[in-house]
């Protein structure tokens, strides 16, 4: 029970911390202009949401982090045997977490800064963001390695093989896949952090269920982060949490989801993000496909066709007429939906 009631503080700490931190951060990002530009190419009526500040990321971020080393010393103090090996190993892997969350944020903080600084939607180009990305994965994976993780195994529950040496550069990819995903989500206001909220309850839960006490403390910080962000991100934003937060969430999703060694349930936790990159890989696909096929035919550049209005999926939904509330109300229902198939094929494999 008391085990309950911390994790019930740290998120009730970490979403207080972040939605105070509000009150302080958006005047002051409004005083020095770090507002969004928006692109030509996006629906229309986004350029209503010309100015609006970014880096809010920086309130659940500040929030998780403290909710969660509040709640891990109360934890160490009181319930672990610091003298015990695996306490410390989970101590480590809870550190290595954060930090790899936190890498990604700063990477996210360039981007930014490059936007609000130059007045570009771009930020950092994709080269120079894959380089950081492909760096951190090593350096988290090889952490992973050092602390007890040295199983190749792919692991969706069913049916396990074991791919070698193989499994790390596939692991790279699928760090960097899976968080430039949670990146791609956050597009309309609310969407990422209110199924962030939902991804993080899941892996709460499914961390408890391993016994990775520590871990979940984080993901039940930043599901607490993400709620007292949403006071100021729900429609209409008072402000967006830019790469600075989707790449710390990223991050961390990847981060959480890989301590468990279970592929399948960070695929099903994080159906949302995996599904809003996969409709991008299949638009900018079909489009140089059919670009291709027409510049033979005809010798015109340029003309491929699209599959969807626009790409993230949750734009085509935003063209085809949905509002920003029920985008965000649908995309959390399908991940309530897959986050409780994740936590009861947990439960079950736990029995």
């Amino acid at each position: 029970m008391f085990f309950f009631m911390i994790r019930i503080g740290v998120s009730v700490l970490a979403c207080a911390i972040a939605a105070l931190t509000g009150i302080v951060l958006i005047p002051y990002l409004k005083k020095i202009h770090f507002g969004q530009t928006i692109l030509e190419i996006g629906p229309k009526w986004h350029k209503g949401k010309q100015g609006t500040p970014i880096m809010g990321g920086f309130m659940f971020i500040i929030g998780s982090i403290i909710a969660t080393a509040a709640g891990y010393t109360v934890y160490r103090a009181f319930f672990l045997d610091i003298t015990n090996a695996d306490v410390n190993a989970n101590a480590f892997r809870l550190l290595a977490c954060i930090l790899f969350a936190a890498a990604f944020s700063a990477l996210g903080f360039a981007d930014d800064y490059i936007k609000a600084v130059k007045k570009q939607n771009l930020g950092l180009n994709p080269k120079q963001k894959m380089i950081f990305q492909f760096l951190f994965s090593v350096a988290f994976l090889w952490v992973l390695y050092l602390l007890g993780d040295k199983s190749t195994e792919i692991d969706l529950m069913f049916v396990k093989f074991d791919i070698g040496i193989f499994y790390y550069p596939v692991m790279i990819l699928f760090i960097i896949y899976v968080s430039n995903a949670v990146n791609l989500t956050d597009g309309v206001d609310g969407l990422c952090a209110s199924v962030t909220v939902i991804t993080m309850l899941a892996f709460t839960t499914i961390c408890m269920l391993l016994g990775d006490y520590e871990v979940s403390m984080f993901s039940i910080a930043i599901a607490g982060g993400c709620l007292g962000f949403l006071v100021w991100n729900l429609h209409p934003a008072k402000c967006f949490m830019g790469d600075t937060g989707s790449m710390f969430l990223g991050g961390a999703f990847i981060g959480i989801g890989l301590t468990t060694h279970n592929h399948l349930l960070i695929i099903l936790v994080g159906i949302v993000y995996v599904l809003e990159a996969l409709s991008v890989v299949i638009q900018v696909s079909y489009f140089k496909i059919t670009a291709k096929i027409h510049y033979k035919k005809t010798g015109e550049k340029g003309k491929g066709k699209r599959i969807f209005k626009m790409s993230p999926i949750h734009h085509h939904f935003e063209m085809c007429g949905f509002s920003e509330y029920k985008i965000v109300i649908t995309f959390s229902l399908a991940a309530l939906i897959a986050c409780a198939g994740a936590v009861v094929l947990q439960y079950a494999a736990a029995q």
